[in-house]
């Protein structure tokens, strides 16, 4: 679900996949890439705080991610995946431009390859890292349509990682704070990803975010594309998708007799939102039909 290099593990223990309901960059040093056009980069609008109407209860949102970090951290996850975190009905807003004219994938040409991918061309960059990594024209156009969004996705992400990290060693729970005393974060890769049946371009397998170089990332599931054909033809219900985490205590493989690290999946929808924390392995299931939309951001703690 998000660009990293992926390493191979051995199978570990499955679990049937968790449906949500209510109460996820490559190391490599080859960053060559192309666009269809040069994009605009106008200054997006400063932002304050949260539009009443991008979450779907702020109240809510407050309690899932208290709750989901305290279950997370009895079970030893270093992930949450939360339900219609973002309102789908703001999503659906959202979507059509970027469906129709503003989502432009870029190819991205890594060593190694992307999960094995080694040219990785589903992918739109809104913001990239330091030195034009993974590519040098961030698409500025699909970035100020989704500014938002993003800053909205940066104060979640914040919260998550101040509880995530509550009471830890002092080597990952130091960082600067803001006037909330939660850490001060900033977003150094984001990306918007279109799965599709076809080779190559139906799943990002099994891998860490940023090969494991980056403090946190999360990936928000978005609609399934209604704007360029009929829903029908587009869903991919029940056929792949959502996401796998390995994650959390060691059980033993009751096949191979070995301790493995949990598997756990989630069928994810529009609005739910994944935290995850460094070098968490996980993947974007593959899908056999339709298209799959998903919003990635890579995240730096300040210290």
């Amino acid at each position: 679900m998000s660009n990293a290099i992926a390493m191979t593990m051995a199978p570990p223990h499955s679990e049937s996949a968790t449906r949500l309901d209510l109460p996820a960059t490559d190391e490599s040093t080859t960053t060559t890439a192309t666009a269809t056009e040069e994009h605009g980069t106008c200054p997006p609008p400063t932002q304050t705080t949260i539009p009443p109407n991008i979450l779907s209860s702020p109240i809510e949102t407050n309690k899932q991610i208290t709750k989901g970090v305290l279950r997370a951290k009895l079970s030893k996850r270093r992930h949450l995946v939360l339900p219609r975190v973002i309102s789908p009905s703001y999503l659906d807003e959202l979507m059509p431009p970027i469906v129709t004219t503003l989502f432009e994938p870029q190819t991205v040409t890594y060593n190694g390859g992307v999960a094995n991918i080694k040219n990785w061309k589903i992918s739109c960059y809104l913001e990239v890292m330091e030195g034009g990594i993974p590519c040098t024209n961030p698409h500025g156009g699909l970035k100020n349509h989704c500014w938002e969004l993003l800053e909205t996705c940066n104060d979640l992400f914040a919260r998550w990682y101040r509880q995530q990290h509550a009471c830890n060693d002092r080597n990952t729970s130091t960082y600067k704070t803001d006037e909330n005393d939660n850490p001060i974060v900033s977003r150094i890769m984001t990306f918007m990803t279109r799965y599709t049946p076809a080779p190559d371009e139906n799943a990002l397998l099994k891998h860490v975010d940023g090969a494991g170089k980056v403090d946190g990332s999360v990936v928000l599931a978005l609609p399934v594309d209604r704007w360029t054909a009929s829903a029908e033809e587009n869903s991919f219900e029940g056929h792949g998708g959502g996401l796998t985490f390995w994650d959390g205590r060691m059980q033993r493989n009751a096949e191979s007799g070995k301790r493995e690290v949990e598997e756990i999946k989630y069928d994810t929808r529009s609005g739910d939102l994944a935290f995850i924390d460094r070098a968490v392995w996980h993947q974007a299931n593959p899908i056999t039909r339709g298209t799959r939309w998903a919003l990635v951001i890579f995240y730096k703690v300040e210290r």
